[in-house]
């Protein structure tokens, strides 16, 4: 049997100082993956509850995690049910939760599901095979105009019209060096990033509803914290950023009145404090080490 790749988890010395691990308190991995940065905050004799929607990535993190007994709890499912989940498992108020939100190792690698276009393999990108919709669904079914919105807005690709008119005139197409390559010579080949690499992220967001899931999942965050916990999210493309940019900055401020509004009507109230202003980013070291960390970002907030 071939040995798996091993993901190295991003950022792991900024993430345990971000989140202030402590020796038995609790702490939330909604994006367990192989278990990581889970290990490393095990290891500080912390509790943890390990979330994550792939089933084949989560049960390389439960065995990598068996050693940890009753320290480890983890659930297979999406962490847009985080406040239900934490609530059923004993993890609210929690002492820290962390999303880490980029692909892992395992899951390019793994050919028949379709992330990647270096080898192969069917046009999948389900993180779960409970979901219904692939990315085989979206290429041969989506009309045009739909396609070219969902590479133009998901993967901030400036030719999202010329490629979907060339995916729908290539169709059908099945897995994903036939994509990759429709892409290609609809674009070119320039620079060091395939040019494919734009319309694989787009579908991989929309096949998983990335961002609709993390929004929803950001907005239960406060709920579960602790006062003093802390939020760290390190995300790997702007979408994801701004999201959890924008999220932090308004759950920062006691009102959200529009400035011309001369006395406060909305009520807000601040639940969290920005630890970070700016994002946090890999050393160069890191980068050598790992260069598909270059692209990480990290921010960081405490309930207050």
């Amino acid at each position: 049997m071939s040995k798996q790749p091993t993901h190295i988890p991003v950022l792991l010395n900024e993430t345990l100082e971000a989140l202030q691990v402590q020796p038995g308190s609790r702490y939330v991995d909604c994006t367990a993956g192989e278990g990581g940065h889970a290990t490393a905050i095990l290891d500080k004799g912390a509790k943890l509850l390990a979330i994550d929607i792939d089933p084949h990535t989560i049960e390389v993190a439960r065995e990598r995690l068996l050693p940890y007994g009753e320290n480890a709890i983890l659930i297979n499912e999406s962490f847009e049910n985080l406040e239900r989940i934490c609530s059923e498992t004993g993890f609210s108020p929690a002492q820290g939760v962390l999303f880490d939100l980029g692909m892992s190792s395992f899951q390019l690698a793994d050919i028949s599901r379709g992330f990647s276009f270096l080898r192969d393999s069917p046009l999948d990108m389900r993180y779960s095979p409970s979901q219904e919709l692939s990315a085989a669904t979206v290429v041969n079914t989506y009309p045009e105009h739909e396609l070219a919105t969902i590479i133009a807005k998901y993967g901030e690709e400036r030719r999202s019209k010329t490629i979907a008119r060339s995916i729908v005139a290539n169709r059908p197409i099945d897995t994903t060096l036939r994509l990759a390559a429709v892409v290609e010579r609809t674009t070119g080949f320039r620079g060091k990033i395939h040019p494919a690499t734009r319309t694989f992220q787009a579908l991989r967001i929309i096949v998983n509803q990335e961002l609709r899931r993390l929004e929803a999942a950001l907005k239960q965050v406060a709920d579960i914290l602790c006062s003093g916990g802390r939020l760290v999210v390190i995300s790997f493309h702007s979408l994801e950023d701004r999201l959890v940019k924008d999220y932090m900055r308004q759950e920062s401020k006691d009102c959200l009145c529009p400035p011309e509004v001369p006395v406060c009507t909305c009520g807000h109230k601040a639940v969290l404090k920005l630890i970070t202003k700016k994002v946090i980013t890999p050393s160069p070291a890191e980068v050598l080490a790992n260069p598909r960390s270059r692209s990480a970002r990290m921010r960081v907030a405490e309930r207050v």
